[in-house]
């Protein structure tokens, strides 16, 4: 086993162009990279495609705390259905997509499944149905 140690690595036929162990990396001088994905036929961005903040964790286990998580400080409990998730490292600006999901699995709000994401949005007096103006949803994890 060896080892390389260099401040510069440039691809031979496209300066851009990186190939370590079969897997293609492309960068440019702005610092974007992006890279085949666990699939193979799809490619990631690292700096704009992946999660900067995540938690799993189950809201009737008493206080709350995380099963998983990534860029998570703390669980702040607000009340009965409420919770604010504290990051480790903030974000540039408050212009970022976020999203929660949550399913009571005895009232069946929302389906998640390895091709798809469902939520309900409903309204805070009558728990009916309703259309709202801040949408976001993602799905993190390993693809195909």
């Amino acid at each position: 086993m060896g080892t390389l140690k260099t401040d510069t690595i440039t691809g031979l036929g496209n300066v851009q162009e990186v190939t370590f162990v079969s897997n293609k990396m492309t960068g440019t001088a702005s610092g974007s990279i992006t890279l085949p994905g666990e699939g193979g036929t799809v490619t990631t961005n690292l700096q704009q495609g992946l999660a900067k903040h995540w938690i799993h964790f189950d809201g009737t286990a008493g206080t709350p705390a995380a099963a998983d998580s990534f860029n998570h400080a703390s669980i702040t409990d607000n009340g009965t259905g409420s919770y604010s998730s504290n990051v480790t490292n903030n974000m540039a600006n408050a212009n970022f997509a976020g999203f929660g999901f949550c399913n009571n699995q005895n009232w069946g709000n929302g389906d998640q499944s390895t091709s798809l994401l469902q939520f309900e949005s409903k309204n805070d007096a009558g728990n009916s149905m309703e259309d709202t103006n801040r949408i976001s949803m993602a799905m993190i994890g390993d693809l195909a």
